[in-house]
């Protein structure tokens, strides 16, 4: 029985001091996942064309966060089957395709900052792993920075930067709905590099990957490029580009019943549309479109035509947009809710001192009868007005008096006072509003050296980015009066070509966006302030950085100074971190 009872506790013991438990305590680890090695020749050249995976081994469980928007090749393998580890945790990252490599060329695996170990989320910066096909691994690259011209703030923490840098190979046709040829991300500080590049003629774009696609869509993405192609045969430092709103393409998009008509849409800002109607009983039709618009406006009186009265019609029509021509059709039914009406267009607000009163219409105004219209002041004073349909927008009316702080108005339209085409306003109106103080407003003056030669918009934004005041001008000195105390947001929006339209880049003909600045910090307003600055147009500064620029740097606007040179070293340190990155010659 003591033989039984001591071998037991033996075994205990025994048992006791095997059990392996978590530590407790000690350090938290702090490093990035390691590289170790390999499936491809240490020397990664002349592999063969012919291998379908490249394995990539690690000192410790790995896990790759969004590998499939953060992984690029170049030049692009096109058939990849499978990337591991996909929701298991490995210690090895693996890619398989089906595509067999080009001849003597230097493929580049960039991981991007997707790879993390899987305990504490560590991650691997600027990860690429290159090898040949060919007897060398080309090791030339472009480097720089990307700036977005309209942008007025850094990306949050919670915006994710799709910003990508793509070089062309220049051939006799570009096929620009291709992925480039190479192509890297640009990090959040705006700085882009494109490693293992072989020497060639190559065409350079950056733009806003907004569908992760790699690949360029007109009008939906923001764009910057170089007309000229790049000819290199030795690495280039400091290439850097400016994004801007990119053209749509003009194309039709619908029809639909809308108040008076129909309302015809474009994808893209057509110039010049034409519309025919091309049905028996309604050929007495009227077109409005504004230059630059997606909006096309179709008036017509539907009772007279008897249109759609008592049943859903399919009435067609013809257009020709910039060029573009089509017959198209639209089931309408006419809605008798869509009567013409007039509103107060000032906001809902007290009307600031020394502005006009405005009216807005659902229809567009070709007539108004002032003559039939009263004004009063304090319900009692009948006042002098006069009132024009405004000259740049044809549905809003303008009526300017001498309107006193302090004092209450009352404004009364009759009906069938104010004329579209095809109606007129149906009831009539009677607008209250008051006069707010001079002393709750304030007053702003710019100076602007290095001026623009033509007229410009200078624009005051909200915080929200929206346009709340703006003067299309001409000169050094721009003031505005009456204007709400806020912090304002800057930005001039220049109209070199004349045309009074701020026109987007297009880089189907290679015609860059007109020139944009945004001044370095915000305008603030306060109640009976007059706020006076100095703008140089040549000033890099930016809201996120608005510290003085070195003496001399200030140069052209297409050089982002939001980053020192100690810092872009630093950055390509980091990214020449890994003996993977060192070309072997």
């Amino acid at each position: 029985m003591k033989r039984l009872l001591l071998l037991f506790i033996i075994c205990f013991l025994v048992h006791s001091c095997a059990r392996v438990g978590s530590p407790v305590g000690g350090p938290k680890d702090s490093l990035a996942p390691k590289f170790l090695g390999s499936n491809i020749d240490s020397t990664r050249i002349n592999v063969k064309r012919d291998i379908r995976e490249l394995r990539l081994d690690f000192d410790e469980y790995i896990t790759l966060k969004d590998i499939n928007k953060n992984l690029i090749i170049s030049p692009p393998i096109k058939k990849i089957k499978r990337i591991l580890p996909s929701n298991i945790a490995n210690k090895y990252v693996l890619i398989q395709w089906e595509d067999t490599l080009q001849a003597n060329t230097t493929y580049n695996f960039n991981f991007g900052n997707s790879i993390a170990d899987n305990n504490e989320a560590n991650i691997l910066r600027y990860f690429n792993f290159a090898f040949s096909t060919g007897d060398k691994l080309d090791d030339l690259y472009i480097s720089g920075e990307i700036k977005d011209a309209l942008a007025t703030k850094k990306k949050g923490s919670s915006s994710e930067n799709k910003l990508v840098v793509g070089l062309y190979q220049v051939k006799d046709t570009m096929n620009y709905k291709q992925k480039p040829y190479y192509i890297t991300k640009v990090d959040d500080d705006g700085y882009y590099e494109l490693n293992y590049l072989s020497p060639g003629k190559y065409k350079i774009i950056a733009f806003e990957d907004e569908n992760e696609n790699s690949i360029y869509d007109p009008g939906t993405e923001k764009i910057g490029f170089q007309k000229e192609p790049i000819t290199f045969e030795k690495s280039i430092s400091g290439l850097n580009l400016k994004i801007y709103p990119s053209k749509k393409p003009v194309k039709y998009l619908e029809m639909k019943e809308n108040p008076g008509g129909i309302l015809m849409t474009f994808e893209g800002d057509p110039t010049d549309v034409k519309v025919l109607s091309i049905n028996d009983k309604l050929q007495d039709i009227k077109v409005t479109h504004r230059p630059k618009s997606d909006s096309v406006n179709i008036w017509f009186d539907a009772v007279a035509n008897k249109v759609g009265q008592t049943v859903t019609e399919n009435i067609k029509f013809s257009y020709d947009a910039d060029g573009k021509k089509d017959t198209v059709s639209v089931f309408y039914k006419y809605n008798t809710k869509n009567a013409m009406d007039i509103n107060s267009d000032n906001g809902g607000e007290s009307l600031a001192p020394k502005s006009d009163f405005k009216i807005l219409s659902n229809y567009i105004i070709d007539k108004i009868s002032p003559e039939k219209w009263i004004l009063k002041s304090d319900s009692l004073t009948t006042q002098e007005f006069t009132a024009k349909i405004s000259d740049t927008n044809p549905y809003q009316i303008i009526i300017k008096s001498d309107f006193i702080s302090g004092k209450k108005y009352q404004l009364t339209v009759p009906k069938e006072t104010v004329t579209s085409f095809y109606t007129k306003n149906t009831k009539s109106k009677r607008f209250d509003f008051d006069v707010d103080k001079i002393d709750n407003f304030g007053s702003l003056e710019f100076t602007i050296q290095n001026a623009p030669t033509t007229n410009y918009w200078i624009q005051l934004l909200d915080s929200a980015e929206k346009v709340v005041y703006q003067q299309y001008t001409k000169g050094d000195k721009i003031k505005f009066d009456i204007l709400k105390p806020e912090e304002y947001i800057v930005r001039i929006l220049v109209d070199n070509n004349g045309n009074k339209y701020w026109d987007k880049a297009d880089f189907a003909t290679e015609v860059f966006a007109e020139d944009s600045y945004i001044f370095y910090k915000k305008a603030v307003i306060r109640p009976l302030w007059e706020t006076h600055e100095d703008w140089d147009l040549k000033d890099t500064r930016t809201l996120d950085s608005p510290k003085t620029p070195v003496s001399g740097a200030a140069a052209t606007p297409e050089t982002n100074t939001k980053d020192t040179p100690v810092t872009k070293e630093v950055k390509k340190e980091l990214k020449s971190d890994n003996a993977v990155l060192t070309p072997v010659k």
